[in-house]
């Protein structure tokens, strides 16, 4: 074998392979799958999950309240030379006694002592109790918003599968058109060369032509930028080649009723959920905020022990008993954390009311938009039924020298814009659709 031959295989073998590698990238997706394997990969939905971990805790730190407290703590102390005098009542009247007292006073350099305290809460003014409950509810509404996050991360993601199907719809009516398009270009030269049509018709048709591959590489590069967006959102390499599936547009759905999905709407909105949540917990920080002005009540308990050599020793003083806190401060200082919390409760209220009117709102628009984009295939497929008449017969009086190279690609031209806008109207009615239920909030469910 020559080196050329050798050339040329390796060449083969490398382009195989290329082609190879290119197939094993290239995925077919349904919209289902592409719902499943974002939401599994999200990374929003990741920082929810991580929410609800942090609010689970925040439970178990509220119970923590209601236990026992035991403390230990010790010490050893190394210290100068002390002075040490012994105050008696049979102390010595004589100087010399009292000098001798003196002198006999132990010398004390080093000190130990360890102590055990033990507190129970018995009253807290039901701080404690409604710790407890207000963080149960936080957990339920750091639940519900990951929820309502999953059913608009639905939507987002549904979104870019229509994008990617509209932009390869897009590419694959182009490249026919190219197709027909060039193969009129031969035939028109083909005619120019026999004299039947003018050099000028023949380069109006070019220049169409020329036309729709700029078309088609904006349209590719749509579509390139679409399927790296796509691959980002479910976590797949950015070089997966997506191949969406058309199945979804054709779906038959029926649209019911607005007062229908307004009432989906507030039994099935996640966010509405969380904000009852919400204020449920707001009401039980007020309680809390309240019982600051009532006393602490503890089951106390202890234990020391001491030992400073020649001088002291301490052993088995243990004692027990209840203890009781107040703090008279309250009576003269303002509340200020009663103050937060009940305006946090007005907040809430006020939040809860209003995103009850952007529901009603946008259940109204949604609700339109899934019924005027349904409408409107019917129009552009009846435009398109047009188009295609209309360049039939276009092109059998330019087949017969009745219309101008001009009027013929005028038709054609036509023609490709109603296909095009036949595949964009199916997508965004399926779209449409999907907005309503993310409104309504049971797009994934």
């Amino acid at each position: 074998m020559n080196r050329t031959a050798k050339a040329l295989l390796f060449f083969s073998m490398a382009l195989l392979s290329y082609a190879d590698m290119n197939a094993q990238d290239a995925r077919s997706l349904t919209l289902r799958e592409a719902l499943e394997l974002g939401i599994a990969n999200s990374k929003n939905l990741k920082i929810d999950d991580a929410k609800i971990v942090e609010a689970t805790a925040a439970i178990d730190e509220a119970k923590n309240c209601q236990l026992p407290d035991l403390k230990l703590s010790g010490s050893y102390l190394r210290l100068t030379n002390a002075n040490i005098s012994l105050k008696t009542g049979q102390q010595s009247s004589g100087g010399e006694g009292e000098a001798q007292g003196a002198s006999a006073a132990p010398k004390v350099n080093q000190a130990m002592y360890g102590m055990a305290n033990f507190s129970l809460p018995l009253f807290a003014g039901g701080r404690i109790k409604y710790g407890i409950e207000s963080a149960k509810y936080l957990l339920e509404a750091a639940k519900l918003n990951a929820g309502s996050d999953k059913n608009v991360i639905a939507y987002n993601i549904s979104q870019a599968y229509v994008n990617l199907f509209k932009a390869s719809q897009v590419v694959g009516v182009l490249k026919e058109n190219l197709t027909t398009s060039q193969k009129r270009d031969a035939d028109f030269l083909n005619k120019e060369n026999n004299g039947i049509i003018a050099r000028n018709d023949r380069l109006k048709a070019q220049l169409q032509t020329s036309d729709i591959e700029l078309q088609l590489l904006e349209a590719e590069n749509n579509y390139n930028i679409a399927n790296v967006n796509m691959n980002l959102l479910l976590g797949l390499p950015e070089q997966t080649v997506l191949q969406v599936d058309a199945s979804f547009v054709n779906q038959q759905v029926d649209i019911k009723t607005f007062t229908d999905y307004q009432q989906e709407a507030l039994q099935h909105r996640k966010d509405m959920q969380a904000l009852g949540f919400q204020q449920r917990a707001a009401e039980l920080a007020t309680k809390s905020a309240k019982a600051e002005n009532l006393p602490t009540l503890a089951l106390t308990g202890g234990y020391v022990a001491a030992n400073i050599p020649s001088f002291l020793t301490v052993t088995n003083a243990v004692n027990a008993g209840v203890g009781i806190q107040y703090n008279l401060a309250n009576l003269w200082k303002s509340n200020a954390v009663l103050k937060q919390s009940r305006a946090r409760e007005t907040q809430l209220t006020a939040s809860k009311e209003l995103l009850m009117d952007d529901i009603k709102l946008e259940i109204n628009r949604d609700y339109q938009n899934a019924f005027v984009a349904k409408k409107k295939i019917e129009v552009y497929e009846k435009s398109e039924r047009q188009a295609e008449e209309n360049y039939r017969i276009t092109k059998n009086k330019f087949d017969n020298s009745l219309v101008t190279i001009t009027e013929l690609l005028d038709a054609n031209v036509a023609l490709l814009s109603t296909k095009i806008n036949v595949l964009n109207a199916k997508a965004d009615a399926a779209l449409a659709y999907r907005k309503l239920l993310e409104t309504t909030g049971v797009l994934y469910q």
